[in-house]
C-alpha cells in the first residue's frame, strides 16, 4: 500500500480540493487553487468561512479521523461497523471509508481516488478479485450518514422502492424498522404529518411495505414491518444534486460531540446572520413542534443548511421528527435552550432569553412560538386520533405537551 494516498474532493462534479493520507494515517484537506480562486465559486461548508465570509484555506492535518466536516458524511454507531465490514475496511479508519461510500454521500459532494483506483480493503478481509469487487459494489449501496439502517432508493412507477445497484442516484431514503423500538417508522410517520399540517417545510414522506422494497441487503429480507421513505431534499427532482451540510459541521463538531457542542441559540445565531426572518421563524415552529411532541434527540446532525444557488444557505426541510418520550423517559431535549435543556421548562422568558442571546429580534421568535403552539393544539387535538400511534403513544404526547410552561402560558391566553 502507498505511503501516501490521495482522494479527490468534487462538489457539484466539479474538484473543489483533495484529501491526503500522510504517513502514520494522519490526514489533511487542501482546497484546489481553481476553487480558492473562483470569485463564484460554490458554498461547501460555512465552516470554511471566517467571519468576515472569507474561506479560510490554511487546515490541520488529524489522526485517524478526518476533520469534522468529511467525518460528519459517514455513518455512525452500529451502521458504521457494519457498513466498514462490508467494505472490507476498518470503522476507525475515516479515510478508507469515505473512499469505500463516497460515490453516494448526503449533499452534492463526491468523493474519488485521484488516480482512479478502487480503496484498498485490510489484509485479512482479502478475497479473490470477485469477492473484492462484490464487497465494494455492496458496500456502496448504503452510504448515507447517520445511526439508523437507512440507504438511497428510486421511486418506482409502481409505487414500491428499489435499491440501486451501486445505491447512486436514489432519490428517496428509506428507514428500516427498529429492532430495539416498536412502530417508530408509524411514529415518524406521523409526527411529520403533524409537522407539516402545523405549517412547517417536511419533504414527501410515506410508509413502505417490505414487500415493496427491491433490492434490499442480505439479512432484512424477513421484515415483517412497514419501512418509513422520505423524498431527499438533498435532490431536485431533475435529479441534480444539492448540497447540504448539518450542524455539526457547520460548527466543527465530530458526532461523537453532536449532544454537547453547542445549543440552540447556537443554531439561531447562525441561521439569522445566514438566512434572516424566514430561517428564524422555520427554526422557531421547529424547536417549539419538536418540544411539544417530546422529541430528546433534536441533536445538532438533526439540523441542516441547503445551498438551493449554490452559494447562499437556507435552512433544510425538516427531518428525523420523532417522539422519543413516546419509548424513553427523557424530559430532557438534546441541547440547551439557554439555561435549561429541561423541556417542560420552555417558557416565552427561555425564548426570550434565547432571542437576545442570538442577536435575534425578541418579537419574532415570541409570536412564531404562540403560533406553533396555538396551531399544533388545533392540528393534534383534530388529527391525533386518526394518527398511526398506539394509545399509549398519544396519551404520552397528549400528557406531555400540556405539562410545558409555554403551552400553559398560551392556553391562558385563550
Amino acid at each position: 500500500m502507498a505511503d501516501v494516498q490521495t482522494l479527490t474532493v468534487n462538489l457539484y462534479d466539479d474538484p473543489v480540493g483533495t484529501l491526503t493520507l500522510l504517513p502514520g494515517d494522519r490526514s489533511i484537506f487542501a482546497f484546489s487553487d481553481g476553487y480558492l480562486e473562483d470569485s463564484t465559486r460554490p458554498t461547501l461548508s460555512l465552516s470554511f468561512k471566517d467571519e468576515f465570509g472569507e474561506i479560510l484555506s490554511e487546515t490541520r492535518p488529524t489522526q485517524t479521523r478526518l476533520t469534522p466536516f468529511f467525518s460528519n458524511l459517514l455513518p455512525e454507531g452500529h451502521m458504521r461497523d457494519y457498513l466498514a465490514s462490508r467494505a472490507g475496511v476498518k470503522s476507525v479508519r475515516e479515510f478508507h471509508l469515505l473512499w469505500a461510500l463516497g460515490s453516494d454521500l448526503p449533499g452534492a459532494m463526491t468523493v474519488t481516488s485521484a488516480d482512479g483506483s478502487a480503496w484498498p480493503m485490510e489484509e485479512e478481509d482479502l478475497g479473490n478479485p470477485r469477492e473484492n469487487d462484490v464487497k465494494r459494489e455492496s458496500a456502496m449501496r448504503f452510504s448515507l450518514a447517520g445511526v439508523q439502517m437507512k440507504f438511497s432508493a428510486i421511486d418506482e412507477a409502481k409505487g414500491g422502492l428499489t435499491i440501486p445497484v451501486d445505491g447512486a442516484g436514489g432519490a428517496w431514503i428509506i428507514k428500516l424498522p427498529s429492532s430495539r423500538f416498536n412502530r417508530v417508522p408509524e411514529n415518524e410517520l406521523s409526527m411529520m404529518t403533524l409537522a407539516d399540517q402545523v405549517g412547517m417545510d417536511i419533504p414527501p414522506h410515506r410508509l413502505v411495505d417490505a414487500a415493496d422494497i427491491s433490492g434490499l441487503p442480505d439479512g432484512v429480507e424477513f421484515l415483517d414491518e412497514p419501512s418509513f421513505a422520505v423524498e431527499r431534499f438533498d435532490r431536485t427532482t431533475e435529479g441534480e444534486a444539492l448540497q447540504i451540510e448539518d450542524f455539526a459541521q457547520v460548527f466543527g463538531v465530530y458526532p461523537a460531540d453532536k449532544y454537547k457542542k453547542a445549543t440552540y441559540r447556537s443554531i439561531a445565531n447562525v441561521l439569522w446572520i445566514e438566512t434572516g426572518s424566514a430561517g428564524i421563524e422555520e427554526f422557531i415552529r421547529r424547536l417549539v413542534f419538536n418540544t411539544l411532541i417530546g422529541n430528546a434527540d433534536m441533536h445538532l446532525k438533526n439540523w441542516s443548511l441547503i445551498y438551493r444557488d449554490r452559494r447562499t444557505a437556507t435552512l433544510a426541510p425538516g427531518y428525523d421528527f420523532v417522539s422519543t418520550i413516546t419509548y424513553l423517559d427523557d424530559e430532557y431535549a438534546a441541547l440547551k435552550f439557554v439555561k435549561t435543556k429541561k423541556m417542560i421548562d420552555l417558557s416565552s422568558d427561555e425564548l426570550s432569553r434565547l432571542a437576545a442571546k442570538a442577536s435575534v429580534p425578541e418579537t419574532l421568535v415570541l409570536d412564531t412560538a404562540q403560533t406553533t403552539v396555538e396551531r399544533f393544539i388545533d392540528v393534534w387535538n383534530e388529527q391525533k386520533s386518526h394518527l398511526l400511534l398506539t394509545k399509549d403513544a398519544t396519551e404520552t404526547i397528549d400528557k406531555h405537551y400540556q405539562r410545558i410552561a409555554l403551552t400553559r402560558e398560551v392556553i391562558g391566553k385563550r
